[in-house]
C-alpha cells in the first residue's frame, strides 16, 4: 500500500471515531431560541460536540462557522417565516464553499408546512422536523435520528486527508480540516514534523493565551480585543483557538465561545473551537500542534482561549508567548490569591466585571499578590499589569487601556532577548514586517472603567423590600380585621343592653360622661349593669383604637360605597368629566343583573378584608380593576394586523375596525423590522420581508400603514409590538401623527394647493405613493405628505404648535421593553445599557412634551411566557422588571407621578389555573408598592395592562381546537377586567392570520362581551372562594420570586448570571417533557387524536405569505427613500451619534433623524456609539 493510501486509510479510521460536530442556531431575525436550546442539549447528550451560535444568525454567519469549525451538521430552528429562502440559500452557499458534505437539519413548529418540507428536502436539506415527528418519535428518538443521519453521511464521504501547506484564496475550510486531522490523530508523524518545522520558521507570529475560571468573561474580553485589533490594524489577520471541556459521562461538549463574539463576521478572523476530549485538563493534548499549524497560515496574531477549571490552569503558559489571566472579584478571601497558579505566570491580569461589588478591594489585593509573587514591592500600583475592565460594557475605557498595554508588552516581548514558548520575535524591518506593528494610535483619556450604575447601591434590595412590605400589609389586614370583628361584637352587645351614650358604629366612645340617673341612687342591678357596660365600652374602645384611622374610614364609607353600586344609576368623575350610566342590565328573563356585585356580608372584619385586599373596581388596591366601570362605547378588543406591505396591513386594519366605534389598532412587524434592518434582496433577509408582520423601514411606510385613521382622535389608539428598534419606530409614529395634523391644517386653512405644488417641486417625477386601491373607509389622511415632512411645508412656529398639540393627545402603546428581551424574547439589537438609556430618553421626552395618553413602555410578560415560563415566573419577572424601570427612572431624576402613568403592562393568558388571577395579583402588588413605597398618587397606582391569549397554546395539530382554548383564555382575561385584549387566530400556529381567522378571533371577544350573560356583571370573579385562595397563593409565590431575584442583586444582577433565562428554559423543558410523555393532556395533540385518514394536512390551510411583488416593492421603496435623502442623511446621522456620545436625549434626535434616514441606516449608526447586543448562552 502506498504511503498516501495508508495515510488516507488511517485518517478515515481516526476521523470516523471522532465525535460528530454540530452548529446549532436560530435563523436570522428569529429570537425563538427555547427550542434550539433544548435540541442542542439533547444533541450534546448523544456524545456530540456542539457549537451553539444562539438566535438571529444569518446564513453567512452559520455557514462560515460550520466551515471554520469543520462541522458535520447544522441544526436550525426557524419560526419567523422566510424558511424557504433561508434553507435554500444555506444549501447553495455550502455548495459554493465546497462544503456540501455538511448536513442541514431544521424545524419550525407548524410554521413550515408538509409541502414546504418536501420541497426543502428535495433541494438538499437532509430533514426538516415537523411537530408530528416529535409526537410520533419523541424528542430523544428525533435527535437520535438526526445524529444517525449525520454519522451515516460522514461515513459515506471520503476524507480529504491532511493537506500542507494550505494554499488557495479561501483557506478556512482546509485550515479547519487540518485542525480536525490533528485533533483526531489522523495525521502521520512525518506530516507533524513538517508542520513543526514550518512553525519554527514563522518567528514573528505571537501567541497570546487567555485563561481564567468559568464565568470570568473570557469570551467577552476576547471579542473586545478582536474588535480593537481589527479597528486599529485594518490589514491584520487573527486566528482564535478556543478550548472547552468535554463531559465525562456522555463524551459530548458544548463549545459556547462563538455565541459571545460579534467580531467573527469579519473575514480577517478565523476561529476554531476545540473540546479537551479529556476531563481534567484546561487544554486539549493536541493544542500545541494546532497552534504550530496556525502559525504557518498567514496570521499576524493567534489567541488561545482555554477552559477555566479552577486555580490550577497554568498549563497554557507552556504553549504561548504571552499568558494572560482573566478573573473577577469572586475569588473568596485574599488568601485564596496565593493558590492561583496563573498569578505567578501571567504577564497580564484582567480583572473583569469591575462593576461588581468589592472590585476596588480586589484590584488592590491582586496587585499586591502580583508584586509579592515577583518580589517587585517597589513597583507603583499603576505600573502593575493588572487591569480592571467591564468587557460587557460597550467601548469600555478599561478594556481599551488594557488593549494598549497588551500591545506595548507584546512589542517589548517581541523585541527582547528572552526565549518564549513559540520563539516569537518582533521584526521592525525587512521583508517579513507583519501587518500589525502593535502600536495602535489610542486616545487614552480614561484608563479605568466607569461602571454604568443604573440603580444606586443603597436601593438594590427594592424587590425584597416590596415583598416584605406586601406581606406585612396582608398580616396587618388580618390583624385589624380581627379587631374590627371584636369591636362589632362589643358594639352589638352594648346595643342589646341599650347602653346609654352608645357611640355610632366604629366611633370611639366619649370619655368622662356618666349616664344620667337624676338625684336618686342607682339600684344594685343598675350599678352592676353600668359596670358591665363600662367594661364593654372599654373593650370596644381598645378594639377600635387597634384599627388604624384609614382602615376605620374605609369601613365607615363602605355603606355609601355599597349603596352607590346598588342604586339604579351611577355617576363618577374622570379628568373633570362626569360619567353616568345604569347600574343594572336586564336579562331576557326580565331580571335586573347588577353591573357590580357588592359583598353582602355585615361582618366588619370580612368587610375590612375585602376593602383592603380587594375593594370594588376603581378603588385601591384595585384588585378588582382600576376603573369603576368598563367603557360602554369601547370594548377592550385590540384589532390586530401585520402582514406584507404597509398598504396590505392598512387594508386589514380598515377591515377589522369597520363598524367599530373605537379604532384600537395592534400592529405586528415583520422580523426584519423587529431587528432594526431594511428590506434587501439577500435571500435570508428577502424571504422574511413582510412575513409574520408588516415591513416598515421608513417614515413613508408608517404614513401608509396608518393612513385613513386620525391618530389624534380620542377614539383611536395604536399598539406597536416592537422592542429593540422601538425608539426609531416610535419616532416614525409620532411624526406620522404630527404630519397628519399638518395636512389637516393646510386643507382647513386653504394652503393645501400651494403645499402640494411645493411637495411636487421637492420630489420631482417619482413621488412615493400608496400602492393599490384605498379601502372605502380610508379617506387618504396621512398620504398627502408622503416623501416630505410638515416642517418643509409650513412655517416653524405653526409646525411647533401643531407638534406640541398632537403629542399631548395622541393615544397608544409601544412595547419597548428591553429587560424582557434580554431575558426571553431576544429582539435586542443594542447593548443592554444603551438600550435602557434610550428607553429613559423616550420617557423623559414624554414628560418634557406632556405626552399623557401614550404608554412609553409595555412591560411585557407575554414573551416571557412564550419562551416557556410558567404563569408565576411570568408575573414575577414582569413585575420585577416594572419596578426596575421605576427605580432606574427615579435614579435619572424623574418624578414618579410624571412617568408612572406612562407605564403599561402586557401579559399572556394560558390555560393554567394561575392565569385566572394574574391581573388581580398584579394590580394589588403594583398599587401597594406605588403608594406605600414610592408615595405615588392615585393615577400612578393604577396598573393598566393588555392581555394576549397564549400563542404557545396554539398547536399545529387539530388547529380548529385552538379557538376553544382561545375562548377560555379570553374569558379569564375579560372576567379579570383587563384593559385591552387580543385574541389569537386559530391558524397562527402555522401562518400569519388570514382574514377569516382574524374575524373569528374578534368574534370570540364580541360574543363574550355582547352575549355571555355572566359577563353582564363586571366583577364576576370577586367573592369566589377559589379565586380568593388562588390570589393569595399567587401573590405569595411572586413575593418569594422577588426575594430570589433580590438575592442575586436585583433584576440586573440576576440578568448577569442569566437567572431569569435559565429558569424560563427549565420551565420550558418541563412543559415539553410533560407534553411529549402525555402526562400533560393536550386534546388533539397527545390525546383524543383523530383517525389517521382524517388528519388535515397543513397544506389545506390558507397560508398568509408576502408575495414576490410585495417584497420587491419594499426593497424598491427603501432604496428610493435613501436616494431622495442621500444629501442630508449623513449629516443627520452624525448629529444623532454626537447626541448619543454626550448622553443627550436620543429620542429627541431620532424625531429628526427618521425624517431623512431609514431604519437600517439609523440602527447601524447607533451601533457605532452604543454597541451591539452580545448574545448569551
Amino acid at each position: 500500500m502506498s504511503q498516501t493510501a495508508e495515510n488516507l486509510s488511517h485518517a478515515t479510521g481516526q476521523a470516523a471515531g471522532a465525535p460528530l460536530r454540530f452548529i446549532t442556531a436560530a435563523s436570522l431575525f428569529d429570537g425563538h431560541d427555547a427550542a434550539i436550546n433544548l435540541m442542542r442539549r439533547l444533541i450534546q447528550a448523544e456524545g456530540c460536540e456542539v457549537v451553539h451560535l444562539g438566535h438571529n444568525r444569518s446564513v453567512a454567519d452559520i455557514v462560515r462557522a460550520a466551515i471554520c469549525e469543520d462541522a458535520d451538521g447544522i441544526a436550525i430552528s426557524s419560526y419567523q417565516g422566510g424558511h424557504n429562502e433561508f434553507f435554500k440559500y444555506m444549501v447553495d452557499m455550502l455548495a459554493e464553499q465546497g462544503a456540501s458534505h455538511i448536513q442541514v437539519f431544521g424545524g419550525g413548529g407548524g410554521t413550515i408546512t408538509p409541502e414546504e418540507i418536501k420541497a426543502l428536502q428535495a433541494q438538499g436539506v437532509n430533514r426538516i422536523y415537523h411537530p408530528e415527528d416529535g409526537m410520533k418519535m419523541g424528542l430523544k428518538d428525533m435527535i437520535q435520528d438526526l445524529v444517525a443521519r449525520t454519522r451515516e453521511a460522514r461515513v459515506a464521504r471520503s476524507v480529504s486527508g491532511f493537506r500542507f501547506p494550505v494554499s488557495g484564496q479561501d483557506k478556512s475550510g482546509q485550515i479547519a480540516a487540518n485542525i480536525s486531522a490533528i485533533e483526531s490523530g489522523a495525521i502521520s508523524e512525518h506530516e507533524l514534523a513538517q508542520v513543526r518545522k514550518a512553525a519554527a520558521e514563522a518567528r514573528n507570529v505571537p501567541i497570546v493565551g487567555l485563561t481564567g475560571t468559568g464565568g470570568a468573561g473570557k469570551s467577552s474580553v476576547t471579542d473586545e480585543l478582536l474588535n480593537r485589533f481589527l479597528h486599529y490594524f485594518p490589514e491584520m489577520r487573527i486566528a482564535v483557538l478556543a478550548v472547552d471541556p468535554t463531559r465525562r459521562r456522555t463524551g459530548g461538549a458544548l463549545l459556547g465561545d462563538r455565541i459571545r463574539m460579534n467580531t467573527l463576521r469579519s473575514e480577517r478572523v478565523f476561529m476554531r473551537s476545540m473540546a479537551t476530549r479529556s476531563q481534567h485538563r484546561a487544554v486539549s493534548g493536541m493544542v500545541s500542534d494546532s497552534l504550530a499549524f496556525l502559525k504557518t497560515c498567514d496570521f499576524d496574531l493567534i489567541i488561545l482561549e482555554t477552559a477555566g477549571i479552577g486555580q490550577s490552569d497554568s498549563e497554557v503558559v507552556d504553549l504561548v508567548d504571552f499568558p494572560a489571566y482573566v478573573m473577577t472579584s469572586d475569588y473568596g478571601a485574599a488568601s485564596q490569591l496565593e493558590k492561583i497558579d496563573m498569578l505567578d505566570f501571567a504577564e497580564l491580569v484582567v480583572l473583569n466585571k469591575f462593576d461588581r461589588q468589592g472590585s476596588m478591594d480586589a484590584l488592590r489585593d491582586v496587585r499586591k499578590q502580583w508584586k509579592r509573587n515577583r518580589l517587585a514591592f517597589q513597583l507603583a500600583d499603576e505600573d502593575v499589569p493588572v487591569y480592571p475592565t467591564i468587557a460587557s460594557q460597550f467601548n469600555d475605557p478599561g478594556v481599551t487601556w488594557m488593549f494598549g498595554n497588551l500591545c506595548r508588552l507584546l512589542r517589548q516581548r517581541g523585541e527582547g532577548e528572552e526565549e518564549t514558548g513559540s520563539g516569537f520575535r518582533f521584526q521592525v524591518s525587512g521583508d517579513s514586517v507583519p501587518r500589525c506593528n502593535f502600536e495602535p494610535q489610542l486616545d487614552l483619556v480614561d484608563r479605568e472603567p466607569t461602571p454604568s450604575v443604573l440603580i444606586p447601591g443603597k436601593r438594590v434590595r427594592y424587590l425584597a423590600e416590596i415583598a416584605e412590605q406586601g406581606r406585612g400589609i396582608n398580616e396587618d389586614v388580618l390583624k385589624w380585621a380581627e379587631e374590627a370583628r371584636r369591636a362589632q361584637h362589643y358594639h352589638e352587645v352594648l346595643r342589646e343592653l341599650e347602653a346609654p351614650n352608645l357611640p355610632s358604629p366604629l366611633d370611639l366612645p366619649e370619655t368622662g360622661r356618666k349616664p344620667e340617673t337624676g338625684n336618686r341612687k342607682p339600684s344594685n342591678t343598675e350599678a352592676s349593669n353600668a359596670a358591665v357596660v363600662d367594661v364593654l365600652l372599654q373593650r370596644y374602645a381598645e378594639a377600635i383604637k387597634s384599627i388604624p384611622e384609614h382602615a376605620r374610614e374605609l369601613l365607615k364609607s363602605w355603606p355609601s360605597l355599597k349603596a352607590s353600586v346598588e342604586a339604579p344609576e351611577y355617576s363618577y368623575q374622570v379628568r373633570g368629566r362626569t360619567i353616568t350610566g345604569s347600574n343594572y342590565r336586564e336579562s331576557l328573563s326580565r331580571l335586573q343583573i347588577p353591573k357590580i356585585a357588592a359583598p353582602q356580608t355585615a361582618d366588619w372584619g370580612d368587610q375590612l378584608v375585602f376593602l383592603m385586599k380587594e375593594n370594588l373596581p376603581g378603588h385601591y388596591p384595585y384588585t378588582g380593576g382600576v376603573y369603576p366601570y368598563r367603557r360602554t362605547n369601547e370594548d377592550p378588543i385590540r384589532m390586530f394586523a401585520g402582514e406584507g406591505t404597509p398598504e396590505r396591513t392598512n387594508r386589514r386594519f380598515h377591515y377589522v375596525s369597520e363598524g367599530q366605534p373605537a379604532k384600537r389598532l395592534s400592529t405586528a412587524f415583520d422580523s426584519v423590522t423587529l431587528y432594526g434592518e431594511d428590506p434587501h434582496e439577500r435571500p435570508d433577509i428577502y424571504g422574511k420581508v413582510g412575513n409574520s408582520g408588516v415591513s416598515i423601514a421608513t417614515l413613508d411606510d408608517m404614513k401608509k400603514l396608518y393612513s385613513g385613521f386620525d391618530l389624534s382622535d380620542p377614539t383611536t389608539s395604536v399598539s406597536m409590538t416592537i422592542n429593540g428598534p422601538a425608539p426609531m419606530l416610535m419616532a416614525m409614529f409620532m411624526n406620522t401623527a404630527i404630519d397628519q395634523q399638518v395636512e389637516k391644517h393646510l386643507k382647513e386653512s386653504g394652503g393645501w394647493e400651494q403645499a402640494a405644488r411645493k411637495r411636487a417641486d421637492l420630489l420631482g417625477n417619482n413621488p412615493p405613493e400608496y400602492t393599490g386601491t384605498l379601502p372605502k373607509s380610508n379617506d387618504g389622511l396621512g398620504l398627502g405628505l408622503l416623501g416630505v415632512t410638515g416642517d418643509q411645508l409650513i412655517d416653524r412656529e405653526t409646525y411647533e404648535k401643531i407638534k406640541a398639540d398632537t403629542l399631548k393627545v395622541v393615544r397608544g402603546t409601544v412595547q419597548a421593553d428591553i429587560l424582557k428581551e434580554d431575558q426571553a424574547q431576544n429582539t435586542c439589537i443594542f447593548s443592554t445599557e444603551f438600550a435602557l438609556h434610550m428607553m429613559g430618553d423616550i420617557q423623559q421626552y414624554f414628560i418634557d412634551n406632556e405626552v399623557r395618553n401614550f404608554y412609553s413602555v409595555s412591560i411585557s410578560g407575554y414573551h416571557i411566557a412564550e419562551a416557556g415560563a410558567n404563569p408565576i415566573s411570568q408575573l414575577a419577572f414582569t413585575l420585577s422588571n416594572g419596578f426596575t424601570i421605576v427605580e432606574y427612572y427615579l435614579a435619572r431624576g424623574m418624578d414618579i407621578n410624571k412617568f408612572a402613568p406612562n407605564l403599561s403592562f402586557f401579559f399572556s393568558n394560558g390555560m393554567d389555573p394561575e392565569y385566572t388571577v394574574i391581573g388581580r395579583v398584579a394590580r394589588r402588588i403594583w398599587a401597594r408598592a406605588m403608594r406605600e413605597r414610592y408615595g405615588a398618587d392615585k393615577r400612578s397606582q393604577m396598573m393598566k395592562y393588555h392581555i394576549q391569549t397564549s400563542g404557545r397554546s396554539l398547536h399545529a395539530q387539530e388547529i380548529q381546537f385552538n379557538d376553544i382554548r382561545t375562548t377560555l383564555q379570553a374569558l379569564y382575561a375579560i372576567f379579570d377586567n383587563c384593559n385591552s385584549l387580543h385574541t389569537n387566530a386559530y391558524d397562527e400556529a402555522i401562518t400569519t392570520p388570514t382574514e377569516e381567522s382574524v374575524r373569528r378571533a374578534v368574534a370570540i371577544q364580541m360574543i363574550i362581551n355582547k352575549e355571555l350573560g355572566l359577563n353582564f356583571c363586571e366583577n364576576p370573579w370577586q367573592g369566589s372562594f377559589i379565586v380568593d385562595q388562588l390570589t393569595d397563593l399567587v401573590e405569595e409565590a411572586v413575593y418569594q420570586e422577588f426575594e430570589r431575584i433580590s438575592e442575586r442583586g436585583g433584576v440586573l444582577g440576576a440578568m448577569d448570571t442569566m437567572y431569569q433565562r435559565g429558569k424560563i428554559q427549565e420551565e420550558s423543558l418541563y412543559y415539553e417533557h410533560k407534553k411529549h410523555d402525555g402526562s400533560l393532556p393536550l386534546i388533539g395533540v397527545n390525546t383524543f387524536l383523530p383517525d389517521q385518514n382524517n388528519e388535515q394536512e397543513g397544506g389545506e390551510i390558507e397560508l398568509a405569505r408576502s408575495t414576490e411583488e410585495e417584497k420587491q416593492q419594499q426593497v424598491r421603496n427603501v432604496r428610493a427613500f435613501n436616494a431622495r435623502n442621500t444629501e442630508h442623511a449623513q449629516a443627520v446621522l452624525k448629529s444623532l451619534q454626537e447626541v448619543a456620545r454626550r448622553r443627550g436625549n436620543t429620542f429627541e434626535a431620532l424625531m429628526e433623524a427618521v425624517k431623512r434616514c431609514s431604519l437600517g441606516e439609523i440602527s447601524h449608526s447607533l451601533y457605532e456609539v452604543g454597541g451591539e447586543y452580545r448574545r448569551n448562552m
